[in-house]
């Protein structure tokens, strides 16, 4: 009798995870994906491997299924990572240079590095994507310490990430820049002493630049994960405690939001660059490819998402927001 209830209630519970799957596929179910980092609470000690069991996923605060976790090695290695250079940094960078590309060369054989320029609201290509990390580290030269009137890390991010062929690999930049928005740096607002003073007075900006929620939106858009290094610029601007905070948080915004990280020591100059990038390479050598259901709105959009792990002494790193779409029709 008991056996017979074990089975019972086996087989209720076989037709609850049925139904609930066949409501699933009624409803329109789409698989997600998205990268996510395993990493260490205190250290850059591996943490453990992931698996399934170990996280948990919440999609517009509901739990939902998660159907694949591969690890970012072996045949899934591949890794198409843009080191993207602020071109309106102080030239007192080239002490870090080296350090940038003996990082660039000590890369695996899986990894696919470009490198850019950011000016102009835009970026000059210098090296496009290669297994060669010698040509890689070639690429990076010594910024030309010069402005222009639209110079803006995030529209040049955006402009990098919309130009980014699309493959199913991990995709991932590496920013070096004050994060200074010098496009937006001031912004008209209502005159507080009357109209005798004007319609609108130029005050600086009172905030983070919308281009970095912008930039952050188009890099969870297209499942690109920004780290950013901090580092000191040229002008004026560059020496205001008020701009270099907003900067500063503008990065850490956008790397946060995508699941990356922003190295800085607030809005210092870092003494070394070696420990930020030995932290990094230890990220990009634990992650997982993960893969669960979600429902799309309409044509699809972003969708608030939160993923975590029991795991002591790990931190899973993710983005705030996954895209949730239908299935792309097949190319002819």
């Amino acid at each position: 009798m008991k056996t017979q209830k074990m089975l019972l209630a086996l087989a209720g519970m076989m037709s609850v995870l049925l139904c609930g799957e066949q409501s699933a596929r009624a409803q329109g179910a789409v698989a997600v994906h998205v990268v996510i980092t395993d990493t260490a609470l205190q250290g850059n000690a591996p943490p453990p491997r992931l698996d399934m069991s170990a996280v948990k996923v919440t999609l517009n605060k509901k739990d939902v299924k998660i159907t694949q976790l591969v690890p970012a090695r072996g045949d899934a290695a591949t890794l198409q990572l843009f080191i993207l250079i602020d071109d309106t940094l102080d030239t007192s960078i080239g002490n870090h240079l080296q350090e940038l590309k003996d990082f660039v060369k000590a890369q695996p054989a899986s990894t696919q590095i470009g490198v850019g320029y950011m000016s102009n609201a835009t970026f000059q290509l210098t090296q496009n994507f290669t297994p060669d990390h010698n040509a890689a580290a070639n690429a990076i030269r010594l910024p030309r310490g010069s402005l222009s009137s639209m110079d803006s890390p995030y529209l040049s991010l955006i402009s990098l990430v919309k130009s980014w062929p699309k493959q199913n690999v991990r995709r991932e930049v590496l920013m070096v820049t004050p994060g200074i928005d010098r496009l937006h740096g001031d912004r008209p607002e209502p005159g507080r002493l009357g109209p005798d003073f004007g319609p609108t007075v130029f005050h600086t900006m009172p905030q983070i630049s919308v281009d970095a929620s912008s930039a952050s939106e188009i890099s969870q858009r297209y499942n690109v994960i920004v780290y950013s290094i901090y580092a000191v610029g040229i002008g004026r601007l560059a020496r205001s405690s008020w701009d270099l905070q907003l900067a500063l948080s503008g990065l850490d915004k956008i790397a946060q939001e995508t699941g990356g990280e922003c190295f800085s020591l607030s809005t210092t100059q870092l003494v070394s660059f070696k420990p930020y990038l030995d932290r990094l390479a230890n990220q990009l050598a634990n992650q997982y490819f993960l893969e669960f259901a979600g429902i799309p709105k309409g044509k699809g959009g972003l969708q608030r998402v939160r993923i975590d792990t029991e795991i002591p002494n790990s931190e899973l790193l993710a983005p705030d927001n996954v895209w949730v779409g239908p299935p792309e029709a097949p190319k002819k």
